[in-house]
């Protein structure tokens, strides 16, 4: 009986495992950029935790704009692809 009962936690030990392997390398590779809109998603240039979960509604576009790492990214064709054209 112990067998099965140690079987089991090893299971949901190495499933845990795999979820935090997946959530740490998402977090590490792609920036989750909040619009106002929607979540977008942009590839990090670099392998880092900073700038993984940014805010850009509203009147925060400027900031997200100067920021280095996003500017790197390919912030700018993601902010393109959501403005509003006005055609005559």
């Amino acid at each position: 009986m112990a067998v099965e009962v140690g079987e089991f936690t090893l299971k949901k030990v190495a499933i845990i495992t795999v979820i935090l392997a997946v959530l740490t390398f998402g977090a590490l590779n792609y920036h989750f950029i909040l619009m106002d809109s929607s979540i977008k998603l942009l590839k990090k240039t670099d392998l880092t935790y900073e700038n993984t979960f940014v805010d850009a509604r509203g009147a925060k576009k400027y900031k997200v704009y100067l920021n280095p790492a996003l500017a790197k990214a390919g912030i700018k064709d993601l902010f393109e692809d959501e403005s509003i054209k006005i055609g005559k």
